[in-house]
This record gives C-alpha cells, structure tokens and sequence, in this order.
C-alpha cells in the first residue's frame, strides 16, 4: 500500500533542536525516524515538489548545507518515492479546499494528490487530517508498535 508522507516526517526525523525535547515529541521523532527507515527500506510513497520545498525551507536551518542536499538527492533518485509535480491549477484547486476541509493549502494539496493518485493514507503528525473524510494518518498505526 502506497501512502503519501508528509513535510513534518522529515522535520521530526532530521531537525536538531537547540533546547530538550518533550517526552511527547521525542517519541514523535523516533516515529519520523521508523518511517524514514521504511522508506529508505523500499517501502511505495508519493510527496510533491511543494512538500519537499517545505522540508528543505526548514531543515536549511538545522543541517549543513551538504546534509540537506544528500537528503534531497536521495529522496528525488529513490524508485519507491513518486514525486508528483504541482501546476499552477492543482495548487488553486488546494487554495479553493481551504474552505471546504479547512486546512492550509499545503496540507489540502496533499489531499488533492492523495485522490488523484487513489491514497488512503498519509504519514504525517499534523492531527487535522484526522478530520478529512477518506484520509487515516498512518502514523496513528505506528504509535504503538515496537516493529516498525
């Protein structure tokens, strides 16, 4: 089964920061991290060129230069991680279901994709998706589980 992943996977996964973290966001990043493992190991998902601009618009702030482009490298040359391009008109498409689901238009491009390419489920900790019809965060899955 092929999910979509979202931007605040590899945010969890790969940002370094500058104070302690929360017992809650520790165990955030070591699920970002089982994820990333899953993908790195073979497993089907699909992201677009806007998410992957959000990654790098982050992480450029908390990895060296030549950290966040091996990343970007690895992820673009995977044959298991789609990349789908984003025209002007998906993009408005997203902008127009603001108002319809209420999410930002990033987090609404991503469901616009996740219909087009017929995906269920996104790796993500942004828990507004939990209110879109036909969309489960995966993560919700792994929360418990120690084999992941």
């Amino acid at each position: 089964m092929t999910r979509f992943l979202d931007a605040n996977v590899f945010i969890y996964a790969y940002y370094k920061p500058k104070g302690a973290l929360s017992e809650e966001q520790k165990r955030m990043k070591e699920q970002a991290k089982k994820i990333i493992r899953r993908v790195n190991e073979g497993e089907e998902v699909v992201t677009t060129v806007v998410h992957l601009s959000e990654v790098a618009n982050i992480l450029k702030r908390g990895l060296p230069t030549r950290d966040l482009h091996a990343l970007l490298l690895s992820l673009c040359s995977m044959d298991n991680v789609k990349v789908v391009g984003v025209t002007k008109e998906d993009y408005m498409e997203a902008i127009d279901m603001m108002k319809d689901i209420g999410l930002d238009p990033n987090d609404c491009l991503a469901v616009k994709i996740m219909r087009m390419e017929r995906i269920e489920e996104i790796y993500s900790f942004d828990k507004a998706f939990d209110n879109v019809e036909g969309v489960r965060r995966a993560t919700l899955q792994l929360e418990n589980s120690s084999d992941t």
